[in-house]
């Protein structure tokens, strides 16, 4: 694969991009973006809310952000290349980037910025997860069909886990039991059992599932899925896909709230988030935010929620 049709891959670029009418929602889009670093695809917060960590896709670095102030603090940090994720440990100390051209995880300091010698693992990493107990990093290599573990204490990886064609996102339950991995080319979710790296499912979705995330109490696992447009609902206790809720164009990544009665969902094809009514599982309309969201994360309390956007090199908030 050439590196111009790696970044066709990365970015989705070569989609047809419809933009969607707004519908009237019940909350309101911070009218005022955060200007970051070139191709923004991911954001984390710090456990304790104050900062967001937001992965440059076309830059190579990591976006510091103070939540409160809403402005950049100091220089982006210099990652790999092609930061796709980024996630933080429950601790707040460290936080792990996925570079998705070096086949690597880079590992930064929180406290003070620092980035260790970078972690080797599959082909084309994407969007990675920690443990709530912090212990493991659960890393999708897309091109591996594989899913390399990371040992938080040592940074040792461990034999990767064979899952389905094209592993792109993946997700922890809550309690940190399972792991469910969204595999984009063969439209499934792979169920991987986090203490053995047993494999089983897989779970039929929708076309080109990109993001999974459990709502709070465990129950309910959302996948978004690009293609097709829609959100599959997974019964975590059954592992049955119980509802499809229809969204706006090109859904590429789900969000609960911390309170577990919104979900958020990022269309990157409409530049809108849709919101949905967790109880019903059922959209109850959309937000404009930038050009191509690419990911969606709530704060830590839940008052706000970050979107960064890919094509405008944003960050818009969500109050």
């Amino acid at each position: 694969m050439t590196m111009t049709t790696r970044r066709t891959v990365l970015s989705l670029a070569a989609l047809t991009l419809v933009v969607a009418a707004l519908a009237t929602s019940p909350v309101s889009a911070s009218s005022r973006a955060i200007q970051v670093g070139n191709s923004p695809s991911s954001v984390a917060f710090s456990p304790d809310g104050t900062k967001a960590y937001v992965a440059n896709s076309g830059d190579d670095t990591v976006s510091v952000i103070n939540v409160k102030t809403g402005k950049k603090v100091g220089t982006p940090i210099a990652v790999g290349n092609g930061p796709q994720s980024v996630a933080i440990t429950p601790n707040g100390e460290k936080a792990y980037v996925t570079n998705y051209f070096d086949d690597t995880v880079s590992v930064i300091t929180v406290a003070t910025g620092a980035v260790a010698a970078p972690i080797s693992v599959g082909s084309e990493p994407g969007n990675l997860a920690v443990t709530p107990n912090g212990e493991k990093v659960f890393v999708p290599n897309y091109t591996d069909d594989t899913v390399s573990v990371i040992t938080v204490a040592t940074g040792a990886v461990a034999a990767p886990i064979s899952v389905g064609d094209g592993p792109w996102a993946i997700a922890v339950t809550p309690d940190g039991t399972k792991a469910y991995v969204a595999n984009y080319n063969v439209n499934t979710v792979s169920v991987i059992t986090v203490s053995t790296g047993a494999v089983t499912g897989p779970i039929s979705v929708g076309g080109n599932p990109r993001s999974v995330a459990f709502s709070p109490n465990g129950r309910k696992a959302y996948v978004a899925n690009g293609i097709d447009d829609t959100v599959s609902v997974i019964t975590v206790a059954t592992g049955a896909v119980t509802d499809t809720i229809d969204v706006g164009d090109y859904p590429s990544s789900v969000a609960f709230s911390p309170n577990g009665k919104l979900a958020y969902v990022a269309n990157y094809g409409a530049n809108t988030v849709s919101v949905i009514t967790v109880s019903n599982d059922r959209a109850r309309g959309k937000l404009r935010v930038g050009v191509n969201p690419l990911s969606v994360v709530f704060t830590p309390d839940g008052k706000k929620a970050y979107v960064t956007n890919w094509g405008d090199n944003t960050v818009s908030v969500i109050r």
